[in-house]
C-alpha cells in the first residue's frame, strides 16, 4: 500500500480509474471473467483495492479507526460485494480455493459486523459477493487457473484477474477458461491531463502553489513527465526524493535542479 506521507493522502480518481471501474462492473453484472493489464507501477493494483474497499477492511481490522472512514463506511457500503485477493507465488489450487473461501467468509462477517456494530442496523439479508479481484494473476500455474474457472462455475460470480502484459495471450492458450473471459482492459499510463492533475494533488499537499502557466513550472512538470511516463509508482518514488531532499536543504519550492537530484536518485527501468 502507498504510504501517504509520499503520496496523495486521497485516492485520486483519475480518467484511467473510472475506466477500469466501468470494467469491473460490467465483469460483475455479466457475470464474467475480465482481464485487466498494464505495465507495472500504472496503478492496477491501487485501483483494484480502491474499487473493492480494501483500504475499509483493513482500517476496520483494527481496535480503533477514524471517523472520516466511519463516514466512507456509510457512503460505500452497498458496494462491498466485491473480493479483493492477491495470489500467492507458491499457488496451488487447494490453496487458491481455502484461501477465496476463507476470505470470502471473513469479509462476510465484517460486512455484519460493521453493519450492526458501527452503523447500528441489521446486515442485509443478500450480502453475496458479485466479483473476486485477483491479482498478481501471472504467478497463476495452470492447475491454478483450472481452479479458478472451477469457482467462476460453481459460484456464479464475476471474476477480474490482473497482471503483466502478456497475460492476456498466455490465459488465450487454454480454451475452457478463456472462452468466459467477456472483457479485456488494458490499464495504461496517465495521460499528459491526467498527470498535471496528480501534480497539482502534490503540489497541495506541500503547501506549494502549482500554476500550470507558469514557466518554471511547465519546464519542471515536463521533466518529471520525460523521467516517470506517466508511471504513478514511479512519480510515488520521485516524489518521496524530492521531499527527503527539500528537507535536507531546508527548500521551499520545487523546481528542476531539484526534480533532476531526485531523479538521480531513483533506479528507472525500461516501462
Amino acid at each position: 500500500m502507498i504510504d501517504a506521507t509520499i503520496a496523495p493522502s486521497a485516492f485520486l480518481v483519475t480518467k484511467e480509474y473510472q475506466r477500469f471501474e466501468e470494467f469491473c462492473n460490467a465483469c460483475a453484472r455479466d457475470r464474467y471473467i475480465g482481464i485487466c493489464y498494464g505495465m507495472a507501477g500504472v496503478g492496477k493494483t491501487l485501483s483494484a483495492r480502491y474499487f473493492s474497499k480494501q483500504h475499509l477492511v483493513d482500517e476496520f481490522r483494527k481496535e480503533e479507526y477514524s471517523t472520516q472512514a466511519i463516514t466512507e463506511l456509510e457512503q460505500q457500503f452497498n458496494n462491498y460485494r466485491t473480493l479483493f485477493y492477491t495470489a500467492q507465488v507458491h499457488n496451488t489450487p487447494k490453496r487458491i480455493e481455502e484461501d477465496i473461501n476463507r476470505q470470502l467468509r471473513e469479509h462476510r462477517s465484517f460486512i455484519a459486523k460493521a453493519s450492526l456494530e458501527i452503523l447500528g442496523k441489521e446486515p442485509e439479508q443478500d450480502n453475496r459477493h458479485e466479483l473476486i479481484i485477483i491479482d498478481e494473476a501471472d504467478r497463476l500455474k495452470v492447475n491454478s487457473l483450472e481452479q479458478v474457472r472451477d469457482i467462476y462455475d460453481r459460484k456464479n460470480i464475476g471474476i477480474v484477474l490482473i497482471g503483466m502484459p502478456g497475460m492476456q495471450k498466455r490465459l488465450a492458450r487454454y480454451a475452457q477458461l478463456y472462452s468466459r473471459v467477456g472483457f479485456s482492459h488494458e490499464f495504461r499510463p496517465l495521460g499528459k491531463k491526467e498527470i498535471y492533475f496528480v501534480l497539482e494533488q502534490y503540489w497541495k499537499e506541500m503547501d506549494l502553489t502549482f500554476d500550470r502557466k507558469a514557466p518554471n513550472i511547465t519546464e519542471t512538470v515536463a521533466l518529471i513527465v520525460s523521467a516517470t511516463n506517466g508511471n504513478f509508482r514511479l512519480m510515488v518514488r520521485m516524489f518521496s526524493q524530492m521531499k527527503r531532499i527539500m528537507k535536507i536543504n531546508a527548500l521551499k519550492s520545487i523546481d528542476k535542479q531539484l526534480v533532476e537530484a531526485a531523479r538521480d536518485c531513483l533506479v528507472i527501468g525500461n516501462s
